[in-house]
């Protein structure tokens, strides 16, 4: 609408466009850096005070936590849980993402959509699902029973329990990540590969697989960084033998009242996580973990 028609002068036309430029940048963005600052910021700054402060200033627990063999078990068990973890969850993705990627239309759809309407269940209400099914009067124990295992064998409260829970739930990460990939690849590619005399195994193992490599990586950062922290899972259905990090924080707090120590852990595990995602960062870059 030009300024004739609305009764201004061209100059009052294009000032609420002049004034909004004005508006400094840091301005716009101040009301979700305070937001950050306070519920994150702040509270991370307290516990890495509380690491070195806690009983007394100085670094004896880091040392504490870096020395006891106990700790260091705990550490390892909760690495090689999420590593575990990670390549289950590439193995299962990965053949669902394929196929919803070359399915399209409304099978793809529809996979793609259960797939995400498992992000609309909380992961606390799944976690008690798989007490249901993996306990003595489940449907595994019944299936067990009806295969001649009497007693059953125990799954429940056991490693093998808090890798079927953290897989179920951090599954749909996997898939999602592999799935954008895959939908990007141009099948022109994949007809010059045929044209040119490649079977299907070979278009598969030097063309699709190569230029999914980013969606496998993002996707194994983005769970195996969940795994590190989790806690709910583990703690309720898994072995009371076989702590995480996040469930060692958890006790230390709640039954010793070792804040310094529990905070130390917290910012060791803090530290870990922050290398992972500066390697990825240096071999892919960040941006593309969004992508």
């Amino acid at each position: 609408m030009s300024a004739a028609l609305t009764g201004l002068r061209p100059e009052a036309a294009h000032r609420p466009r002049t004034r909004l430029r004005a508006v400094p940048t840091w301005l716009l963005i101040a009301p979700a850096l305070l937001y950050m600052g306070v519920v994150f910021l702040l509270p991370l700054a307290n516990t890495a005070w509380v690491s070195f402060s806690d009983p007394m200033p100085g670094l004896h627990n880091y040392i504490e936590v870096l020395t006891t063999p106990a700790y260091l078990r705990i550490y390892r068990n909760t690495t090689l849980m999420a590593l575990l973890v990670t390549g289950i969850c590439i193995v299962m993705a990965y053949p669902l993402a394929l196929y919803i990627a070359r399915a399209g239309g409304a099978v793809g759809a529809v996979l793609l959509a259960a797939t995400g309407l498992s992000f609309w269940i909380s992961f606390l209400v799944r976690t008690y699902a798989w007490t249901v099914i993996l306990g003595s009067r489940g449907p595994v124990s019944q299936v067990a029973r009806w295969m001649g295992y009497d007693p059953p064998p125990v799954l429940l409260f056991t490693s093998a329990a808090s890798i079927i829970g953290m897989t179920h739930i951090l599954l749909p990460f996997m898939v999602l990540s592999i799935y954008v990939v895959l939908a990007r690849i141009d099948p022109v590619l994949l007809r010059a590969a045929s044209g040119l005399g490649a079977t299907r195994g070979q278009t598969f193992r030097q063309v699709v697989l190569p230029l999914s490599m980013p969606g496998i990586i993002s996707g194994s950062l983005l769970v195996f960084v969940f795994c590190l922290g989790f806690y709910v899972t583990p703690a309720l259905i898994g072995s009371p033998r076989d702590l995480m990090v996040a469930s060692l924080i958890a006790t230390q707090i709640e039954d010793l009242l070792a804040f310094g120590t529990a905070s130390a852990m917290a910012m060791l595990l803090l530290g870990a996580t922050l290398l992972m995602l500066a390697v990825y960062d240096r071999a892919l870059g960040l941006a593309n973990l969004m992508k």
